[in-house]
């Protein structure tokens, strides 16, 4: 998640929309003073390696903590966070002032959930031999968790309100980033290339031939909210990555 206040924009992070990519993108951009939450070492290496700016301006003041953050100083040796990755948009409009969250440029992602929910999958179980069915997976807690933790609970609030100026869609990435460049008067925003391996996911031309009726049913139920947003549908016609 960023807020750059030299660029004017807030970047809310979803689960699997390519957020990483973009968000290591965007930090080219920032200033000192604007908000960088951490990720993980990998990839914060792989920031500093484009030096990037990385991580900064996320913890709490001391003033601002509560019995709580003082508790887990004092046990775990840790700091309070005030800012977090995967920051749903209404925690970060309770803590910017009014007029910043009505004038910064407000933005995520979403992805098909059909696709999203495969991608997933994959992502769960990528070091693990064993792994429980996709069918057990779509039917389980985790689609239901992928749906509130990263996707629509980040960019909506309560009432089904979509509280950022835009939602992009993963499918349309580089035309999307075309659209941030001209809206933040950034020039030369990278091109956001995929390079984690993928081995591990099987290719296909349609989700049907991995996910049965039933699944398809229960996504369509799940995520009916994106699914009507976007016009997503259970088909892929091409080969991309998941």
């Amino acid at each position: 998640m960023i807020i750059s206040h030299k660029h004017k924009f807030i970047f809310i992070k979803t689960r699997k929309t390519a957020g990483t990519s973009v968000e290591i993108a965007l930090s080219e951009f920032c200033g000192p003073n604007d908000v960088i939450t951490p990720i993980s070492p990998k990839d914060e290496k792989k920031r500093a390696e484009l030096e990037y700016r990385g991580a900064q301006n996320y913890l709490k003041y001391y003033n601002e903590y509560n019995i709580k953050d003082w508790l887990r100083i004092l046990i775990k040796l840790k700091k309070a966070k005030k800012f977090h990755n995967h920051m749903p948009a209404l925690e970060v409009r309770n803590c910017i002032s009014k007029d910043q969250w009505k004038e910064y440029y407000k933005f995520c992602f979403e992805r098909n959930p059909f696709d999203k929910i495969i991608s997933y999958y994959y992502w769960i179980y990528r070091n693990s031999k064993k792994k429980e069915s996709l069918s057990d997976f779509v039917g389980g807690y985790r689609s239901r968790l992928l749906r509130e933790k990263g996707g629509w609970g980040l960019y909506a609030d309560l009432n089904d309100n979509i509280l950022v100026d835009k939602v992009y869609q993963f499918e349309h990435l580089g035309e999307a980033m075309e659209d941030i460049k001209e809206k933040l008067q950034i020039e030369n925003i990278p091109n956001l290339v995929h390079t984690k391996n993928k081995s591990r996911e099987k290719k296909h031309k349609d989700y049907t031939e991995v996910l049965s009726q039933k699944d398809i049913t229960i996504i369509k139920k799940v995520f009916k909210k994106e699914i009507e947003l976007f016009n997503y549908k259970p088909t892929h016609t091409d080969k991309s990555h998941l």
